[in-house]
């Protein structure tokens, strides 16, 4: 396996990392365990299997030397029509960039780690989500924690962001594990194969997509400009870092939501998004804080990965910027209010508003992201307040060793600057909400657990008084 170029907004999650705000996401996988031992059984699995899955091998390298020097860099396809021609252009100018490279001293045992039995596996959560991944190794981990009582162990998984989105990262992470129910392959369509040098004839439509790229980035400059005018946050979600991180998790039944969406109207993802919004009030308001007059920016990821695309293991995202409407009281009109700013958002499309932030990495060299990385992942405080993003899962069971996979929280990297993410996901008919925090600046954070599992039955009651 060659080295592969990191594409831009990968080489930024890299770059702006730093102690106190690592920059992986994660998963806290709860299993019943068949025996007392199930847990260390897990870990030996995770070992062996580890080593036959190609993107665990995968570490990431600094780019210091000229391309000509390491030919293999230069070896991918020209790009389909619709990548940024910034990003072709960069493509021999990649010095201070970085690549990721097979790791010829892979070994298992350094990511997979069986800790002693936890009482708490979110409270262990939290530790480890503190701890920076190995930047000389393959970003990754697996931590096997066994329950106390041995009726149960959890699996954290942790993978750079450089190194995977959240589908790229499912992907990894369900390729240790047994599928259930898996539904039969559809064939997929044979892709053509490409050369290294473009068709003369696309060259200009691709001038026309570089003119029409340089508008889109003027257009998501002046969003965010005007995104920062009169934001109304609250002092709750900002904190100085600590480095130290707790994490919780909150479980819905699918149905629920379904039943809200059926009579309030919107999507599932409205529904899932106004819980947020009325959980932070509840929150706000019982930590003594107030929800008056407060309604904080909330960035919501936007997944741009299609079939074929450019950098298939990278991060395809850009993302919409919502107000929450926490000051609202009404719990249906809440939802109504994120039903239509995120209307809004999807009439506009992914590519613009200020949201869509992450696609002016494509318009910065790798070594201004190296240079640049450590400040633009301060300023992240001025684009938004709170991550609220969805994390896909599929739609069959997973289990290991014979246990099945029960609950999922998925768990965010924290921003700095930052007090609270939430990252949200559906498995097996159920809504699993996993919460990340500064520990310091959120102590109470199951109180915010409560308040979300408490703003569920508030739409329900709502809905159907």
């Amino acid at each position: 396996m060659n080295a592969d170029l990191l594409a831009p907004l990968d080489l930024a999650f890299w770059n702006i990392e730093s102690a106190a705000h690592p920059m992986h996401l994660a998963a806290l996988g709860v299993f019943p365990a068949g025996s007392p031992n199930a847990g260390a059984h897990a870990a030996d699995l995770l070992a062996a299997r580890a080593a036959a899955v190609p993107g665990l091998r995968m570490r990431i390298r600094d780019v210091w030397q000229p391309l000509a020097a390491r030919p293999s860099l230069l070896r991918r396809p020209w790009p389909p029509l619709g990548e940024p021609l910034a990003s072709v252009l960069r493509r021999p100018l990649a010095f201070g960039g970085a690549a990721r490279e097979p790791d010829p001293g892979f070994d298992p045992a350094d990511h997979v780690r069986l800790h002693d039995p936890a009482a708490d596996f979110h409270a262990a959560a939290g530790r480890l989500m503190e701890r920076q991944l190995d930047r000389s190794r393959p970003p990754w981990e697996a931590h096997v924690l066994p329950g106390e009582d041995g009726a149960c162990f959890a699996v954290l998984f942790k993978f750079h962001h450089a190194l995977a989105d959240g589908l790229r990262a499912l992907t990894l992470a369900a390729a240790l594990m047994d599928p259930m129910d898996l539904p039969a392959p559809r064939p997929g369509p044979t892709e053509p194969e490409r050369g290294l040098l473009p068709d003369v004839r696309r060259v200009p439509e691709l001038v026309r997509g570089a003119l029409s790229d340089a508008g889109r980035a003027l257009d998501i400059g002046a969003c965010v400009a005007r995104s920062t005018l009169a934001a109304r946050s609250s002092p709750a979600l900002a904190c100085l870092p600590s480095g130290t991180r707790r994490t919780a998790g909150v479980v819905a039944d699918l149905d629920d939501v379904h039943r809200i969406r059926k009579s309030a109207g919107g999507t599932v993802n409205d529904v899932l998004i106004a819980v947020v919004a009325g959980a932070l009030r509840r929150w706000l308001d019982e930590r003594g804080d107030g929800s008056e007059g407060v309604s904080p920016r909330a960035l919501i990821p936007v997944s741009r990965r299609r079939p074929r695309t450019a950098h298939p293991q990278g991060n395809r995202l850009s993302g919409y910027l919502i107000r929450l409407p926490v000051d609202e009281q009404d719990p249906l009109a809440r939802l109504d209010l994120v039903r239509i700013a995120m209307d809004r958002n999807k009439e506009a499309g992914p590519h613009r508003g200020a949201g869509a932030v992450a696609l002016l990495a494509d318009h910065v060299p790798p070594l201004g992201h190296r240079l640049g990385g450590p400040l633009v992942g301060q300023a992240a405080r001025l684009w938004f307040d709170v991550l609220v993003t969805s994390v896909p899962l599929p739609g069959f069971g997973l289990r290991l060793g014979g246990n099945p996979l029960g609950a999922v929280f998925p768990l965010a990297p924290l921003a700095p600057g930052h007090s609270l993410a939430v990252a949200v996901s559906t498995y097996r008919g159920r809504v699993h909400y996993g919460l990340v925090a500064d520990a310091a600046a959120v102590p109470d954070l199951d109180l915010l657990a409560r308040s979300v599992s408490e703003e569920v039955q508030a739409l329900l009651t709502a809905c159907d008084p």
